[in-house]
């Protein structure tokens, strides 16, 4: 039987895409969702994310239960876990993104304003760019080289080095994926992406850290 994912609805993210992406990358049973019940069952979890941290972390928490059975099956039950853009920087501690806003904390750090030191450099970070993994990091394995489509303002400054799992450059560092444990993060659309993105959520719905 094919493992149930759950894909988080929780009104911020590309739900039409990330469904037909993961179908298309060979997942079975795609439970698009936010009943906490549904997601305590769940041998997967996506969390997509689309919009302002703060507009995100506010309507998640607002679903009773919700985060818990996240928390529960994720930290508890050690089920992989995949985030999505706004959904990867929601495991931050905290976001800086219209006042300061608490994340899930699953992965100490902050959220901030990508900072222009070049005008040629555009705010926001809007298209293909290059994914370069850190072959030392934690779930490494899961990101390859290649190029990403990003749309964002905002970066994961992550405070362990060891969580970041690849990096891009846009006028300077700026980290393209997070990864601890059973948990992944990856601030471009693999939805987006193609090809690249397709064989990113191949090797995710294989995964077992």
């Amino acid at each position: 039987m094919a493992e149930a994912i759950a894909l988080i609805d929780y009104g911020a993210g590309n739900l039409h895409s990330v469904h037909n992406a993961l179908r298309a990358a060979g997942a079975g049973h795609v439970h698009v969702t936010a009943d906490p019940d549904i997601v305590r069952g769940a041998r997967r979890i996506v969390l997509p994310g689309v919009g302002s941290f703060k507009a995100c972390a506010h309507g998640l928490k607002a679903i009773p239960g919700l985060v818990a059975a996240l928390e529960e099956r994720v930290i508890g039950a050690g089920v992989p876990f995949l985030g999505i853009c706004v959904g990867m920087q929601l495991l931050a501690t905290r976001g800086r993104e219209h006042g300061v806003t608490k994340g899930l904390g699953w992965i100490a750090g902050e959220v901030r304003p990508i900072e222009r030191s070049d005008p040629v450099i555009k705010v926001p970070h809007m298209g293909w760019n290059d994914v370069r993994p850190m072959p030392r990091a934690n779930g490494a394995r899961l990101i390859e080289p290649g190029e990403a489509y990003f749309l964002h303002s905002f970066h994961f400054a992550v405070a362990d080095g060891h969580d970041v799992a690849a990096m891009t450059d846009h006028g300077g560092g700026l980290v393209a994926a997070v990864a601890r444990d059973n948990m992944l993060g990856v601030q471009f659309h693999p939805e987006k992406s193609q090809a690249y993105g397709l064989g990113l959520l191949a090797r995710f719905l294989e995964w077992k850290p």
